[in-house]
């Protein structure tokens, strides 16, 4: 399978917000600001590239019955590690996100991915998988991110981009505000692939 045919297909085609409604739940939680939004989409796409890595690289040592088990223990290893990390360069950061990249392990994305692509594959197609996953994630978290920030607060990336005038919008930074702007989004991106013939799941 090539690389990029698999790149197309986890971010476009088979998006798992688009399609799955899957990691919905962090979608809500860390889209108040953009910056939030990227951090916890590189987070997502590292965990999902290590976990497939992993998964792929050992399947033919893991036994069938305990594979679920230790594709757990590979998310939770590279979880950890990511939060280790971002506490210790980017504190204010990992502050502010606080229990959300935790709860990354809990993410169905990436053990779905796991179990339905990386336990099947070679490692650099899973790698693909992985990567193209986490974009497709991490798009939407940042397309939502932007709106909610801009409309509920009038920044992008801390900086004001609206009038001094402008009255925020502070009900969009609320979880039905996210809901009402994803909802926008999976609307206008399913419309599209349905008008050139793409595949709605």
């Amino acid at each position: 399978m090539r690389i990029k045919t698999i790149l197309k297909t986890a971010i476009w085609h088979e998006n798992p917000i688009f399609h799955q409604m899957l990691g919905v739940c962090s979608a809500l939680a860390v889209t108040t600001k953009v910056e939030n939004a990227l951090i916890m989409s590189l987070a997502v796409t590292v965990v999902s590239m290590g976990t497939n890595g992993m998964v792929s690289a050992f399947k033919g040592l893991i036994p069938h019955k305990a594979r679920l088990m230790v594709e757990m223990i590979f998310i939770a290893t590279f979880v950890i590690l990511f939060d280790q990390v971002l506490k210790a360069y980017y504190f204010s950061m990992s502050k502010q996100l606080g229990p959300y990249v935790g709860l990354i392990i809990t993410n169905c994305i990436i053990l779905g991915r796991a179990e339905a692509f990386a336990i099947k594959n070679r490692v650099i197609p899973s790698l693909a998988d992985g990567l193209g996953n986490g974009i497709g994630y991490g798009l939407m978290l940042i397309g939502v991110a932007t709106f909610r920030e801009i409309l509920g607060a009038g920044t992008f990336l801390g900086y004001r981009v609206m009038p001094a005038a402008y009255e925020p919008a502070r009900a969009i930074l609320l979880a039905p505000g996210a809901f009402l702007i994803m909802g926008v989004f999976i609307w206008i991106i399913r419309g599209i692939q349905l008008r050139k013939g793409g595949r709605i799941s």
